[in-house]
């Protein structure tokens, strides 16, 4: 039978057309979207034209995205969406490192790399080593535990956005942790960066007066047999944008000090110019 469509009866009837989903979470997903969705449209009194408006800004979005570049992925950064939905499935024990969004650039395998290699292949940028363990909840060392490490070069830039300049896999290594869960490598010290604004992300973020800069972070994520792994960041202590981070990703518990470091002896040893910054953090994960 059909009805006459009116602002409530066309949202009734687009939900009551989901009875034969087989899925019962994807019908309640796609009920929760519509019935949303038909309620934002009600209270804003949406246009047609505002329609068109955002279902060509979707478009460009999509044609942005290519096999290195997430543009919906920034779209839901800057949204707040990603970090929402990470703060909702992000619950961790207590003393387990806290998680935050992937971002847009983990789009291409880091390369294995012995541990206390160097993964800045440009370099130009302040010399640095990043040093840890990787722990169970109760401290327990995770022997043979995964660090995946990727970051922007000392310019701001990840190796995808500028392949003419960066050789693939700058900025980007995968660590196997030694037998006491132990990491280390070689970088250079991280800097605020804006994220790409040539795009309908960039278009949004300038009709809305907001600014594109990140503070300056390096990714992780940590990953160990049973055990739950962990997607974060560390971010610089004393970075610009870090009370207003473009994509809401900042915790307290994930700013570390980059540690000026004099100390010829340890140069030697982790093969760095004297002197240099040092960053020193454990990554814990929480049991499966």
């Amino acid at each position: 039978m059909t009805t006459d469509a009116t602002d409530t009866t066309v949202t009734d009837e687009t939900v009551r057309s989901l009875h034969a989903t087989t899925d019962p979470r994807l019908r309640e997903l796609l009920t929760g979207l519509i019935r949303h969705l038909h309620a934002f449209a009600r209270e804003s009194r949406l246009t047609q034209q505002e329609w068109e408006r955002a279902i060509g800004f979707l478009t460009a979005t999509g044609q942005m995205c290519t096999d290195t570049r997430q543009e919906f992925i920034l779209l839901s950064d800057v949204l707040g969406l990603s970090m929402l939905v990470e703060t909702i499935n992000g619950d961790r024990a207590a003393g387990a490192t806290e998680s935050t969004v992937l971002g847009p650039f983990h789009m291409t395998e880091s390369p294995a790399r012995e541990l206390g290699a160097n993964i800045d292949l440009v370099g130009g940028g302040e010399p640095c080593v990043v040093s840890g363990r990787v722990l169970s909840g109760d401290g327990t060392p995770l022997p043979g535990a995964v660090v995946d490490v990727w970051q922007a070069d000392g310019n701001g830039f990840y190796d995808v956005q500028r392949p003419d300049v960066q050789p693939p896999g700058n900025g980007r290594g995968l660590f196997t942790a030694d037998a006491e869960g132990r990491f280390w490598f070689r970088t250079c010290v991280p800097s605020p960066y804006p994220i790409p604004t040539d795009g309908p992300v960039g278009d949004l973020l300038r009709a809305t007066a907001r600014h594109p800069y990140r503070p300056a972070h390096i990714h992780f994520i940590a990953s160990a047999a049973d055990h739950v792994p962990v997607t974060t960041h560390i971010f610089v202590a004393g970075s610009d944008y870090l009370d207003s981070d473009a994509v809401f990703a900042v915790k307290p518990s994930l700013i570390q000090e980059f540690t000026r470091t004099d100390d010829a002896v340890l140069a030697r040893e982790f093969g760095v110019p004297n002197p240099f910054r040092h960053a020193r953090f454990d990554l814990v994960l929480e049991q499966s």
